[in-house]
This record gives C-alpha cells, sequence and structure tokens, in this order.
C-alpha cells in the first residue's frame, strides 16, 4: 500500500460511500459496513482494543449525512445515528476497503 495514500474525493450517495484516491483505486462502502467499524474511544475500549459498539444497534438505514476532512490524513463522518466522534485515517479506510483486488493485497 501507497506510504503517500491520498483520498481525491468522496461522494455519499444515501447508504453509501464511495472513495476515490489519488492512485486511481475506488473503494465503495455501505455507511453501515463503516460506522460498525468505526474504531473511536466510543466503540473500541483504548486499552484491550475490545469492540464496544454492538452491530445489531447500528441502524440498518444508517446513511452518512456529511464528511470532514481531517489534516491529511483521515477522514471523519457525520452519521445519520448522530455518531460524529470516529475518525477513519486513510490507510485504515483502505485496509476496510472489500474489492477483490484489495482482498488479494492483504491475503497475499
Amino acid at each position: 500500500m501507497a506510504a503517500n495514500l491520498r483520498v481525491s474525493e468522496v461522494e455519499i450517495d444515501d447508504q453509501n460511500v464511495t472513495i476515490n484516491w489519488t492512485d486511481g483505486h475506488v473503494s465503495e462502502f455501505t455507511a453501515t459496513y463503516l460506522r460498525v467499524n468505526c474504531s473511536c474511544a466510543e466503540c473500541v475500549e483504548e486499552w484491550t482494543n475490545r469492540r464496544l459498539l454492538d452491530p445489531a444497534s447500528v441502524p440498518a438505514n444508517l446513511s452518512a449525512e456529511e464528511y470532514l476532512r481531517v489534516g491529511r490524513y483521515a477522514l471523519q463522518f457525520l452519521w445519520s445515528d448522530a455518531h460524529y466522534t470516529g475518525i477513519y485515517p486513510f490507510e485504515a479506510l483502505r485496509l476496510l476497503c472489500q474489492c477483490d483486488e484489495c482482498k488479494a493485497e492483504r491475503n497475499g
């Protein structure tokens, strides 16, 4: 994975989030998938890394209402369930990509 990983564009469409990367890759996510994988202190215990968020508590119709860029390294989504504290570093977002190419790279 490129050390200088950057996002060129983010598209939010109802319950889907598409991230276009500067290396030409495109990652497509459901809002629910990203929300369930939030790693903020409300969702993951800091010392043990134990998941605190119960995936069943995330609404099935969750959507990303907006996003913010955090410096040059992350995105923050504003979710329809009023969860706003999660920051998604670019590297973590790329690792969450479920496309065949990314899966093969992780398993390679």
